[in-house]
C-alpha cells in the first residue's frame, strides 16, 4: 500500500469515527449534560479535576490549562486542575502502587462542590476506576470520557460521554480531543 493510499485510509476511518459519534442523539446529549455539570459545579464554588493515563493524560493536562488559560476568548480563569504533578505520581505508585495516583489526590483536594472529568479509552483503567470511586465517596459529580461501551467507568459516573468504535484507541482519542474542545467552548461562553 502506498503512502498516500495509507494516508487517504487514517483520514476516512478518523472521519467516519466522527461522523458516528456526531450522529449520535445520545452522545450530543451527554456533552450537554457534562457541560450544565461543569456550570453548576464552577458556579458554586467548584473546580473540575481531570485524570487520565497516557494520551488521555495529555488530554486531561490540556483539558484543565485551556481552562486555567485561555482557550478561544480573553476572559477569567476557570478553575480545573489535572492529575499530573510527578512527584505525587510518583511518589503514590512507590508507596501505594500506581492504581492509586488519582485516588489519592482526589482524597486530598476533591470536595463536594467539585466535578471529576475521568478520561479512559477502554473505561476500565484501575486507577482512573479508583479516582471515580473516591469522587463519590466525596458527594463529587463524576464525568467518564470513554470509549466503545464505556467499561466500568460508565457503571460509576453520572455522565458517561463513550466513542462507540471497537478498534484503536487512538481513533477514540481523536474524538475526545474534539469533546474537550467544545466542552471548553461552552464553558467560556456559560462563565464569561
Amino acid at each position: 500500500m502506498s503512502l498516500t493510499n495509507i494516508i487517504d485510509k487514517e483520514l476516512t476511518v478518523a472521519a467516519k469515527v466522527l461522523e458516528d459519534f456526531k450522529n449520535d442523539p445520545q452522545s450530543i446529549a451527554a456533552i450537554e449534560q457534562a457541560v450544565k455539570i461543569m456550570v453548576e459545579a464552577i458556579k458554586s464554588g467548584g473546580k473540575v479535576i481531570s485524570c487520565g493515563n497516557g494520551g488521555s493524560a495529555c488530554d486531561a493536562m490540556h483539558f484543565a490549562e485551556e481552562l486555567t488559560g485561555r482557550y478561544r476568548e480573553n476572559r477569567k480563569p476557570i478553575p480545573a486542575i489535572s492529575i499530573s504533578d510527578q512527584g505525587h505520581i510518583t511518589c503514590t505508585a512507590n508507596d501505594y502502587g500506581f492504581e492509586h495516583v488519582f485516588s489519592r489526590y482526589v482524597q486530598a483536594l476533591g470536595n463536594p462542590r467539585d466535578v471529576l472529568l475521568a478520561i479512559s479509552t477502554s473505561g476500565n483503567s484501575a486507577n482512573v476506576l479508583k479516582a471515580a470511586e473516591q469522587a463519590q465517596k466525596a458527594s463529587m459529580k463524576v464525568i467518564g470520557l470513554s470509549g466503545r461501551t464505556g467499561g466500568k467507568l460508565s457503571d460509576i459516573s453520572d455522565i458517561t460521554i463513550k466513542v462507540p468504535y471497537d478498534g484503536y484507541a487512538d481513533r477514540i482519542q481523536e474524538v475526545h480531543i474534539k469533546i474537550i474542545h467544545i466542552i471548553i467552548l461552552l464553558l467560556e461562553k456559560h462563565l464569561t
